[in-house]
């Protein structure tokens, strides 16, 4: 299984974390309550209220795609585990919705008209769903990455510091020996005017 390249894959989920983001906005669930003032009040739910995990979810994938393109080899496998968690939260938390959107319905209602129990027929939208789509997608997208992470090339290091120096030559006792002859310091060894690899003899 080939996978996508490292820029493929950060913005792949990118646009994942964004429409995730962008499903949890739209209302979820719709029902009325009542009040004694008014006998129907229009309730709406949005997802961010009636599943913030979605929301959560969806910002953690948004960093994950970030963090991608910063970590190394072991880094990715971390950041692309953590990205399809984010999915699984997603399918988990909208699928809950989904199966049993009455106690989100009875929150709001409450609030609305601090009366616990809809009024009406409590409605779920087609956003849960697309939110549990955007979800698998980011499951699959997180682990067709991990399948191409291989063959991707390591981090960025063009801003640290070079640490590979060529060693000094070691001096043996008798190149010393031969230094101090000439008058050389055998310790000295940046002397600007050794240009050939041996000190100029002293008093000249």
């Amino acid at each position: 299984m080939t996978g996508p390249s490292r820029r493929t894959a950060i913005w792949t989920l990118l646009l994942l974390g964004g429409a995730t983001l962008a499903a949890a906005a739209p209302t979820w669930i719709s029902t009325t309550g009542s009040t004694v003032l008014e006998p129907v009040v229009d309730v709406a739910v949005s997802g961010t209220t009636a599943a913030p995990g979605v929301g959560a979810a969806a910002l953690v994938l948004v960093a994950a795609a970030l963090a991608l393109g910063l970590v190394g080899r072991v880094g990715r496998w971390v950041v692309l585990a953590v990205a399809a968690v984010s999915g699984v939260v997603v399918v988990a938390t909208a699928l809950g919705v989904v199966l049993d959107p009455v106690p989100a319905a009875r929150s709001a209602v409450a609030e609305a008209t601090n009366v616990t129990e809809p009024t009406s027929e409590v409605v779920v939208s087609a956003a849960p769903w697309v939110a549990v789509t955007l979800g698998v997608a980011t499951v699959l997208v997180a682990l067709w990455a991990a399948a191409g992470s291989r063959a991707w090339a390591g981090a960025s290091t063009r801003h640290e510091r070079p640490t590979n120096r060529a060693p000094a030559p070691e001096t043996t006792d008798h190149d010393t020996w031969d230094a101090l002859t000439r008058g050389a310091d055998p310790t000295d060894t940046d002397d600007p005017n050794d240009t050939d690899g041996t000190a100029a003899p002293a008093g000249r």
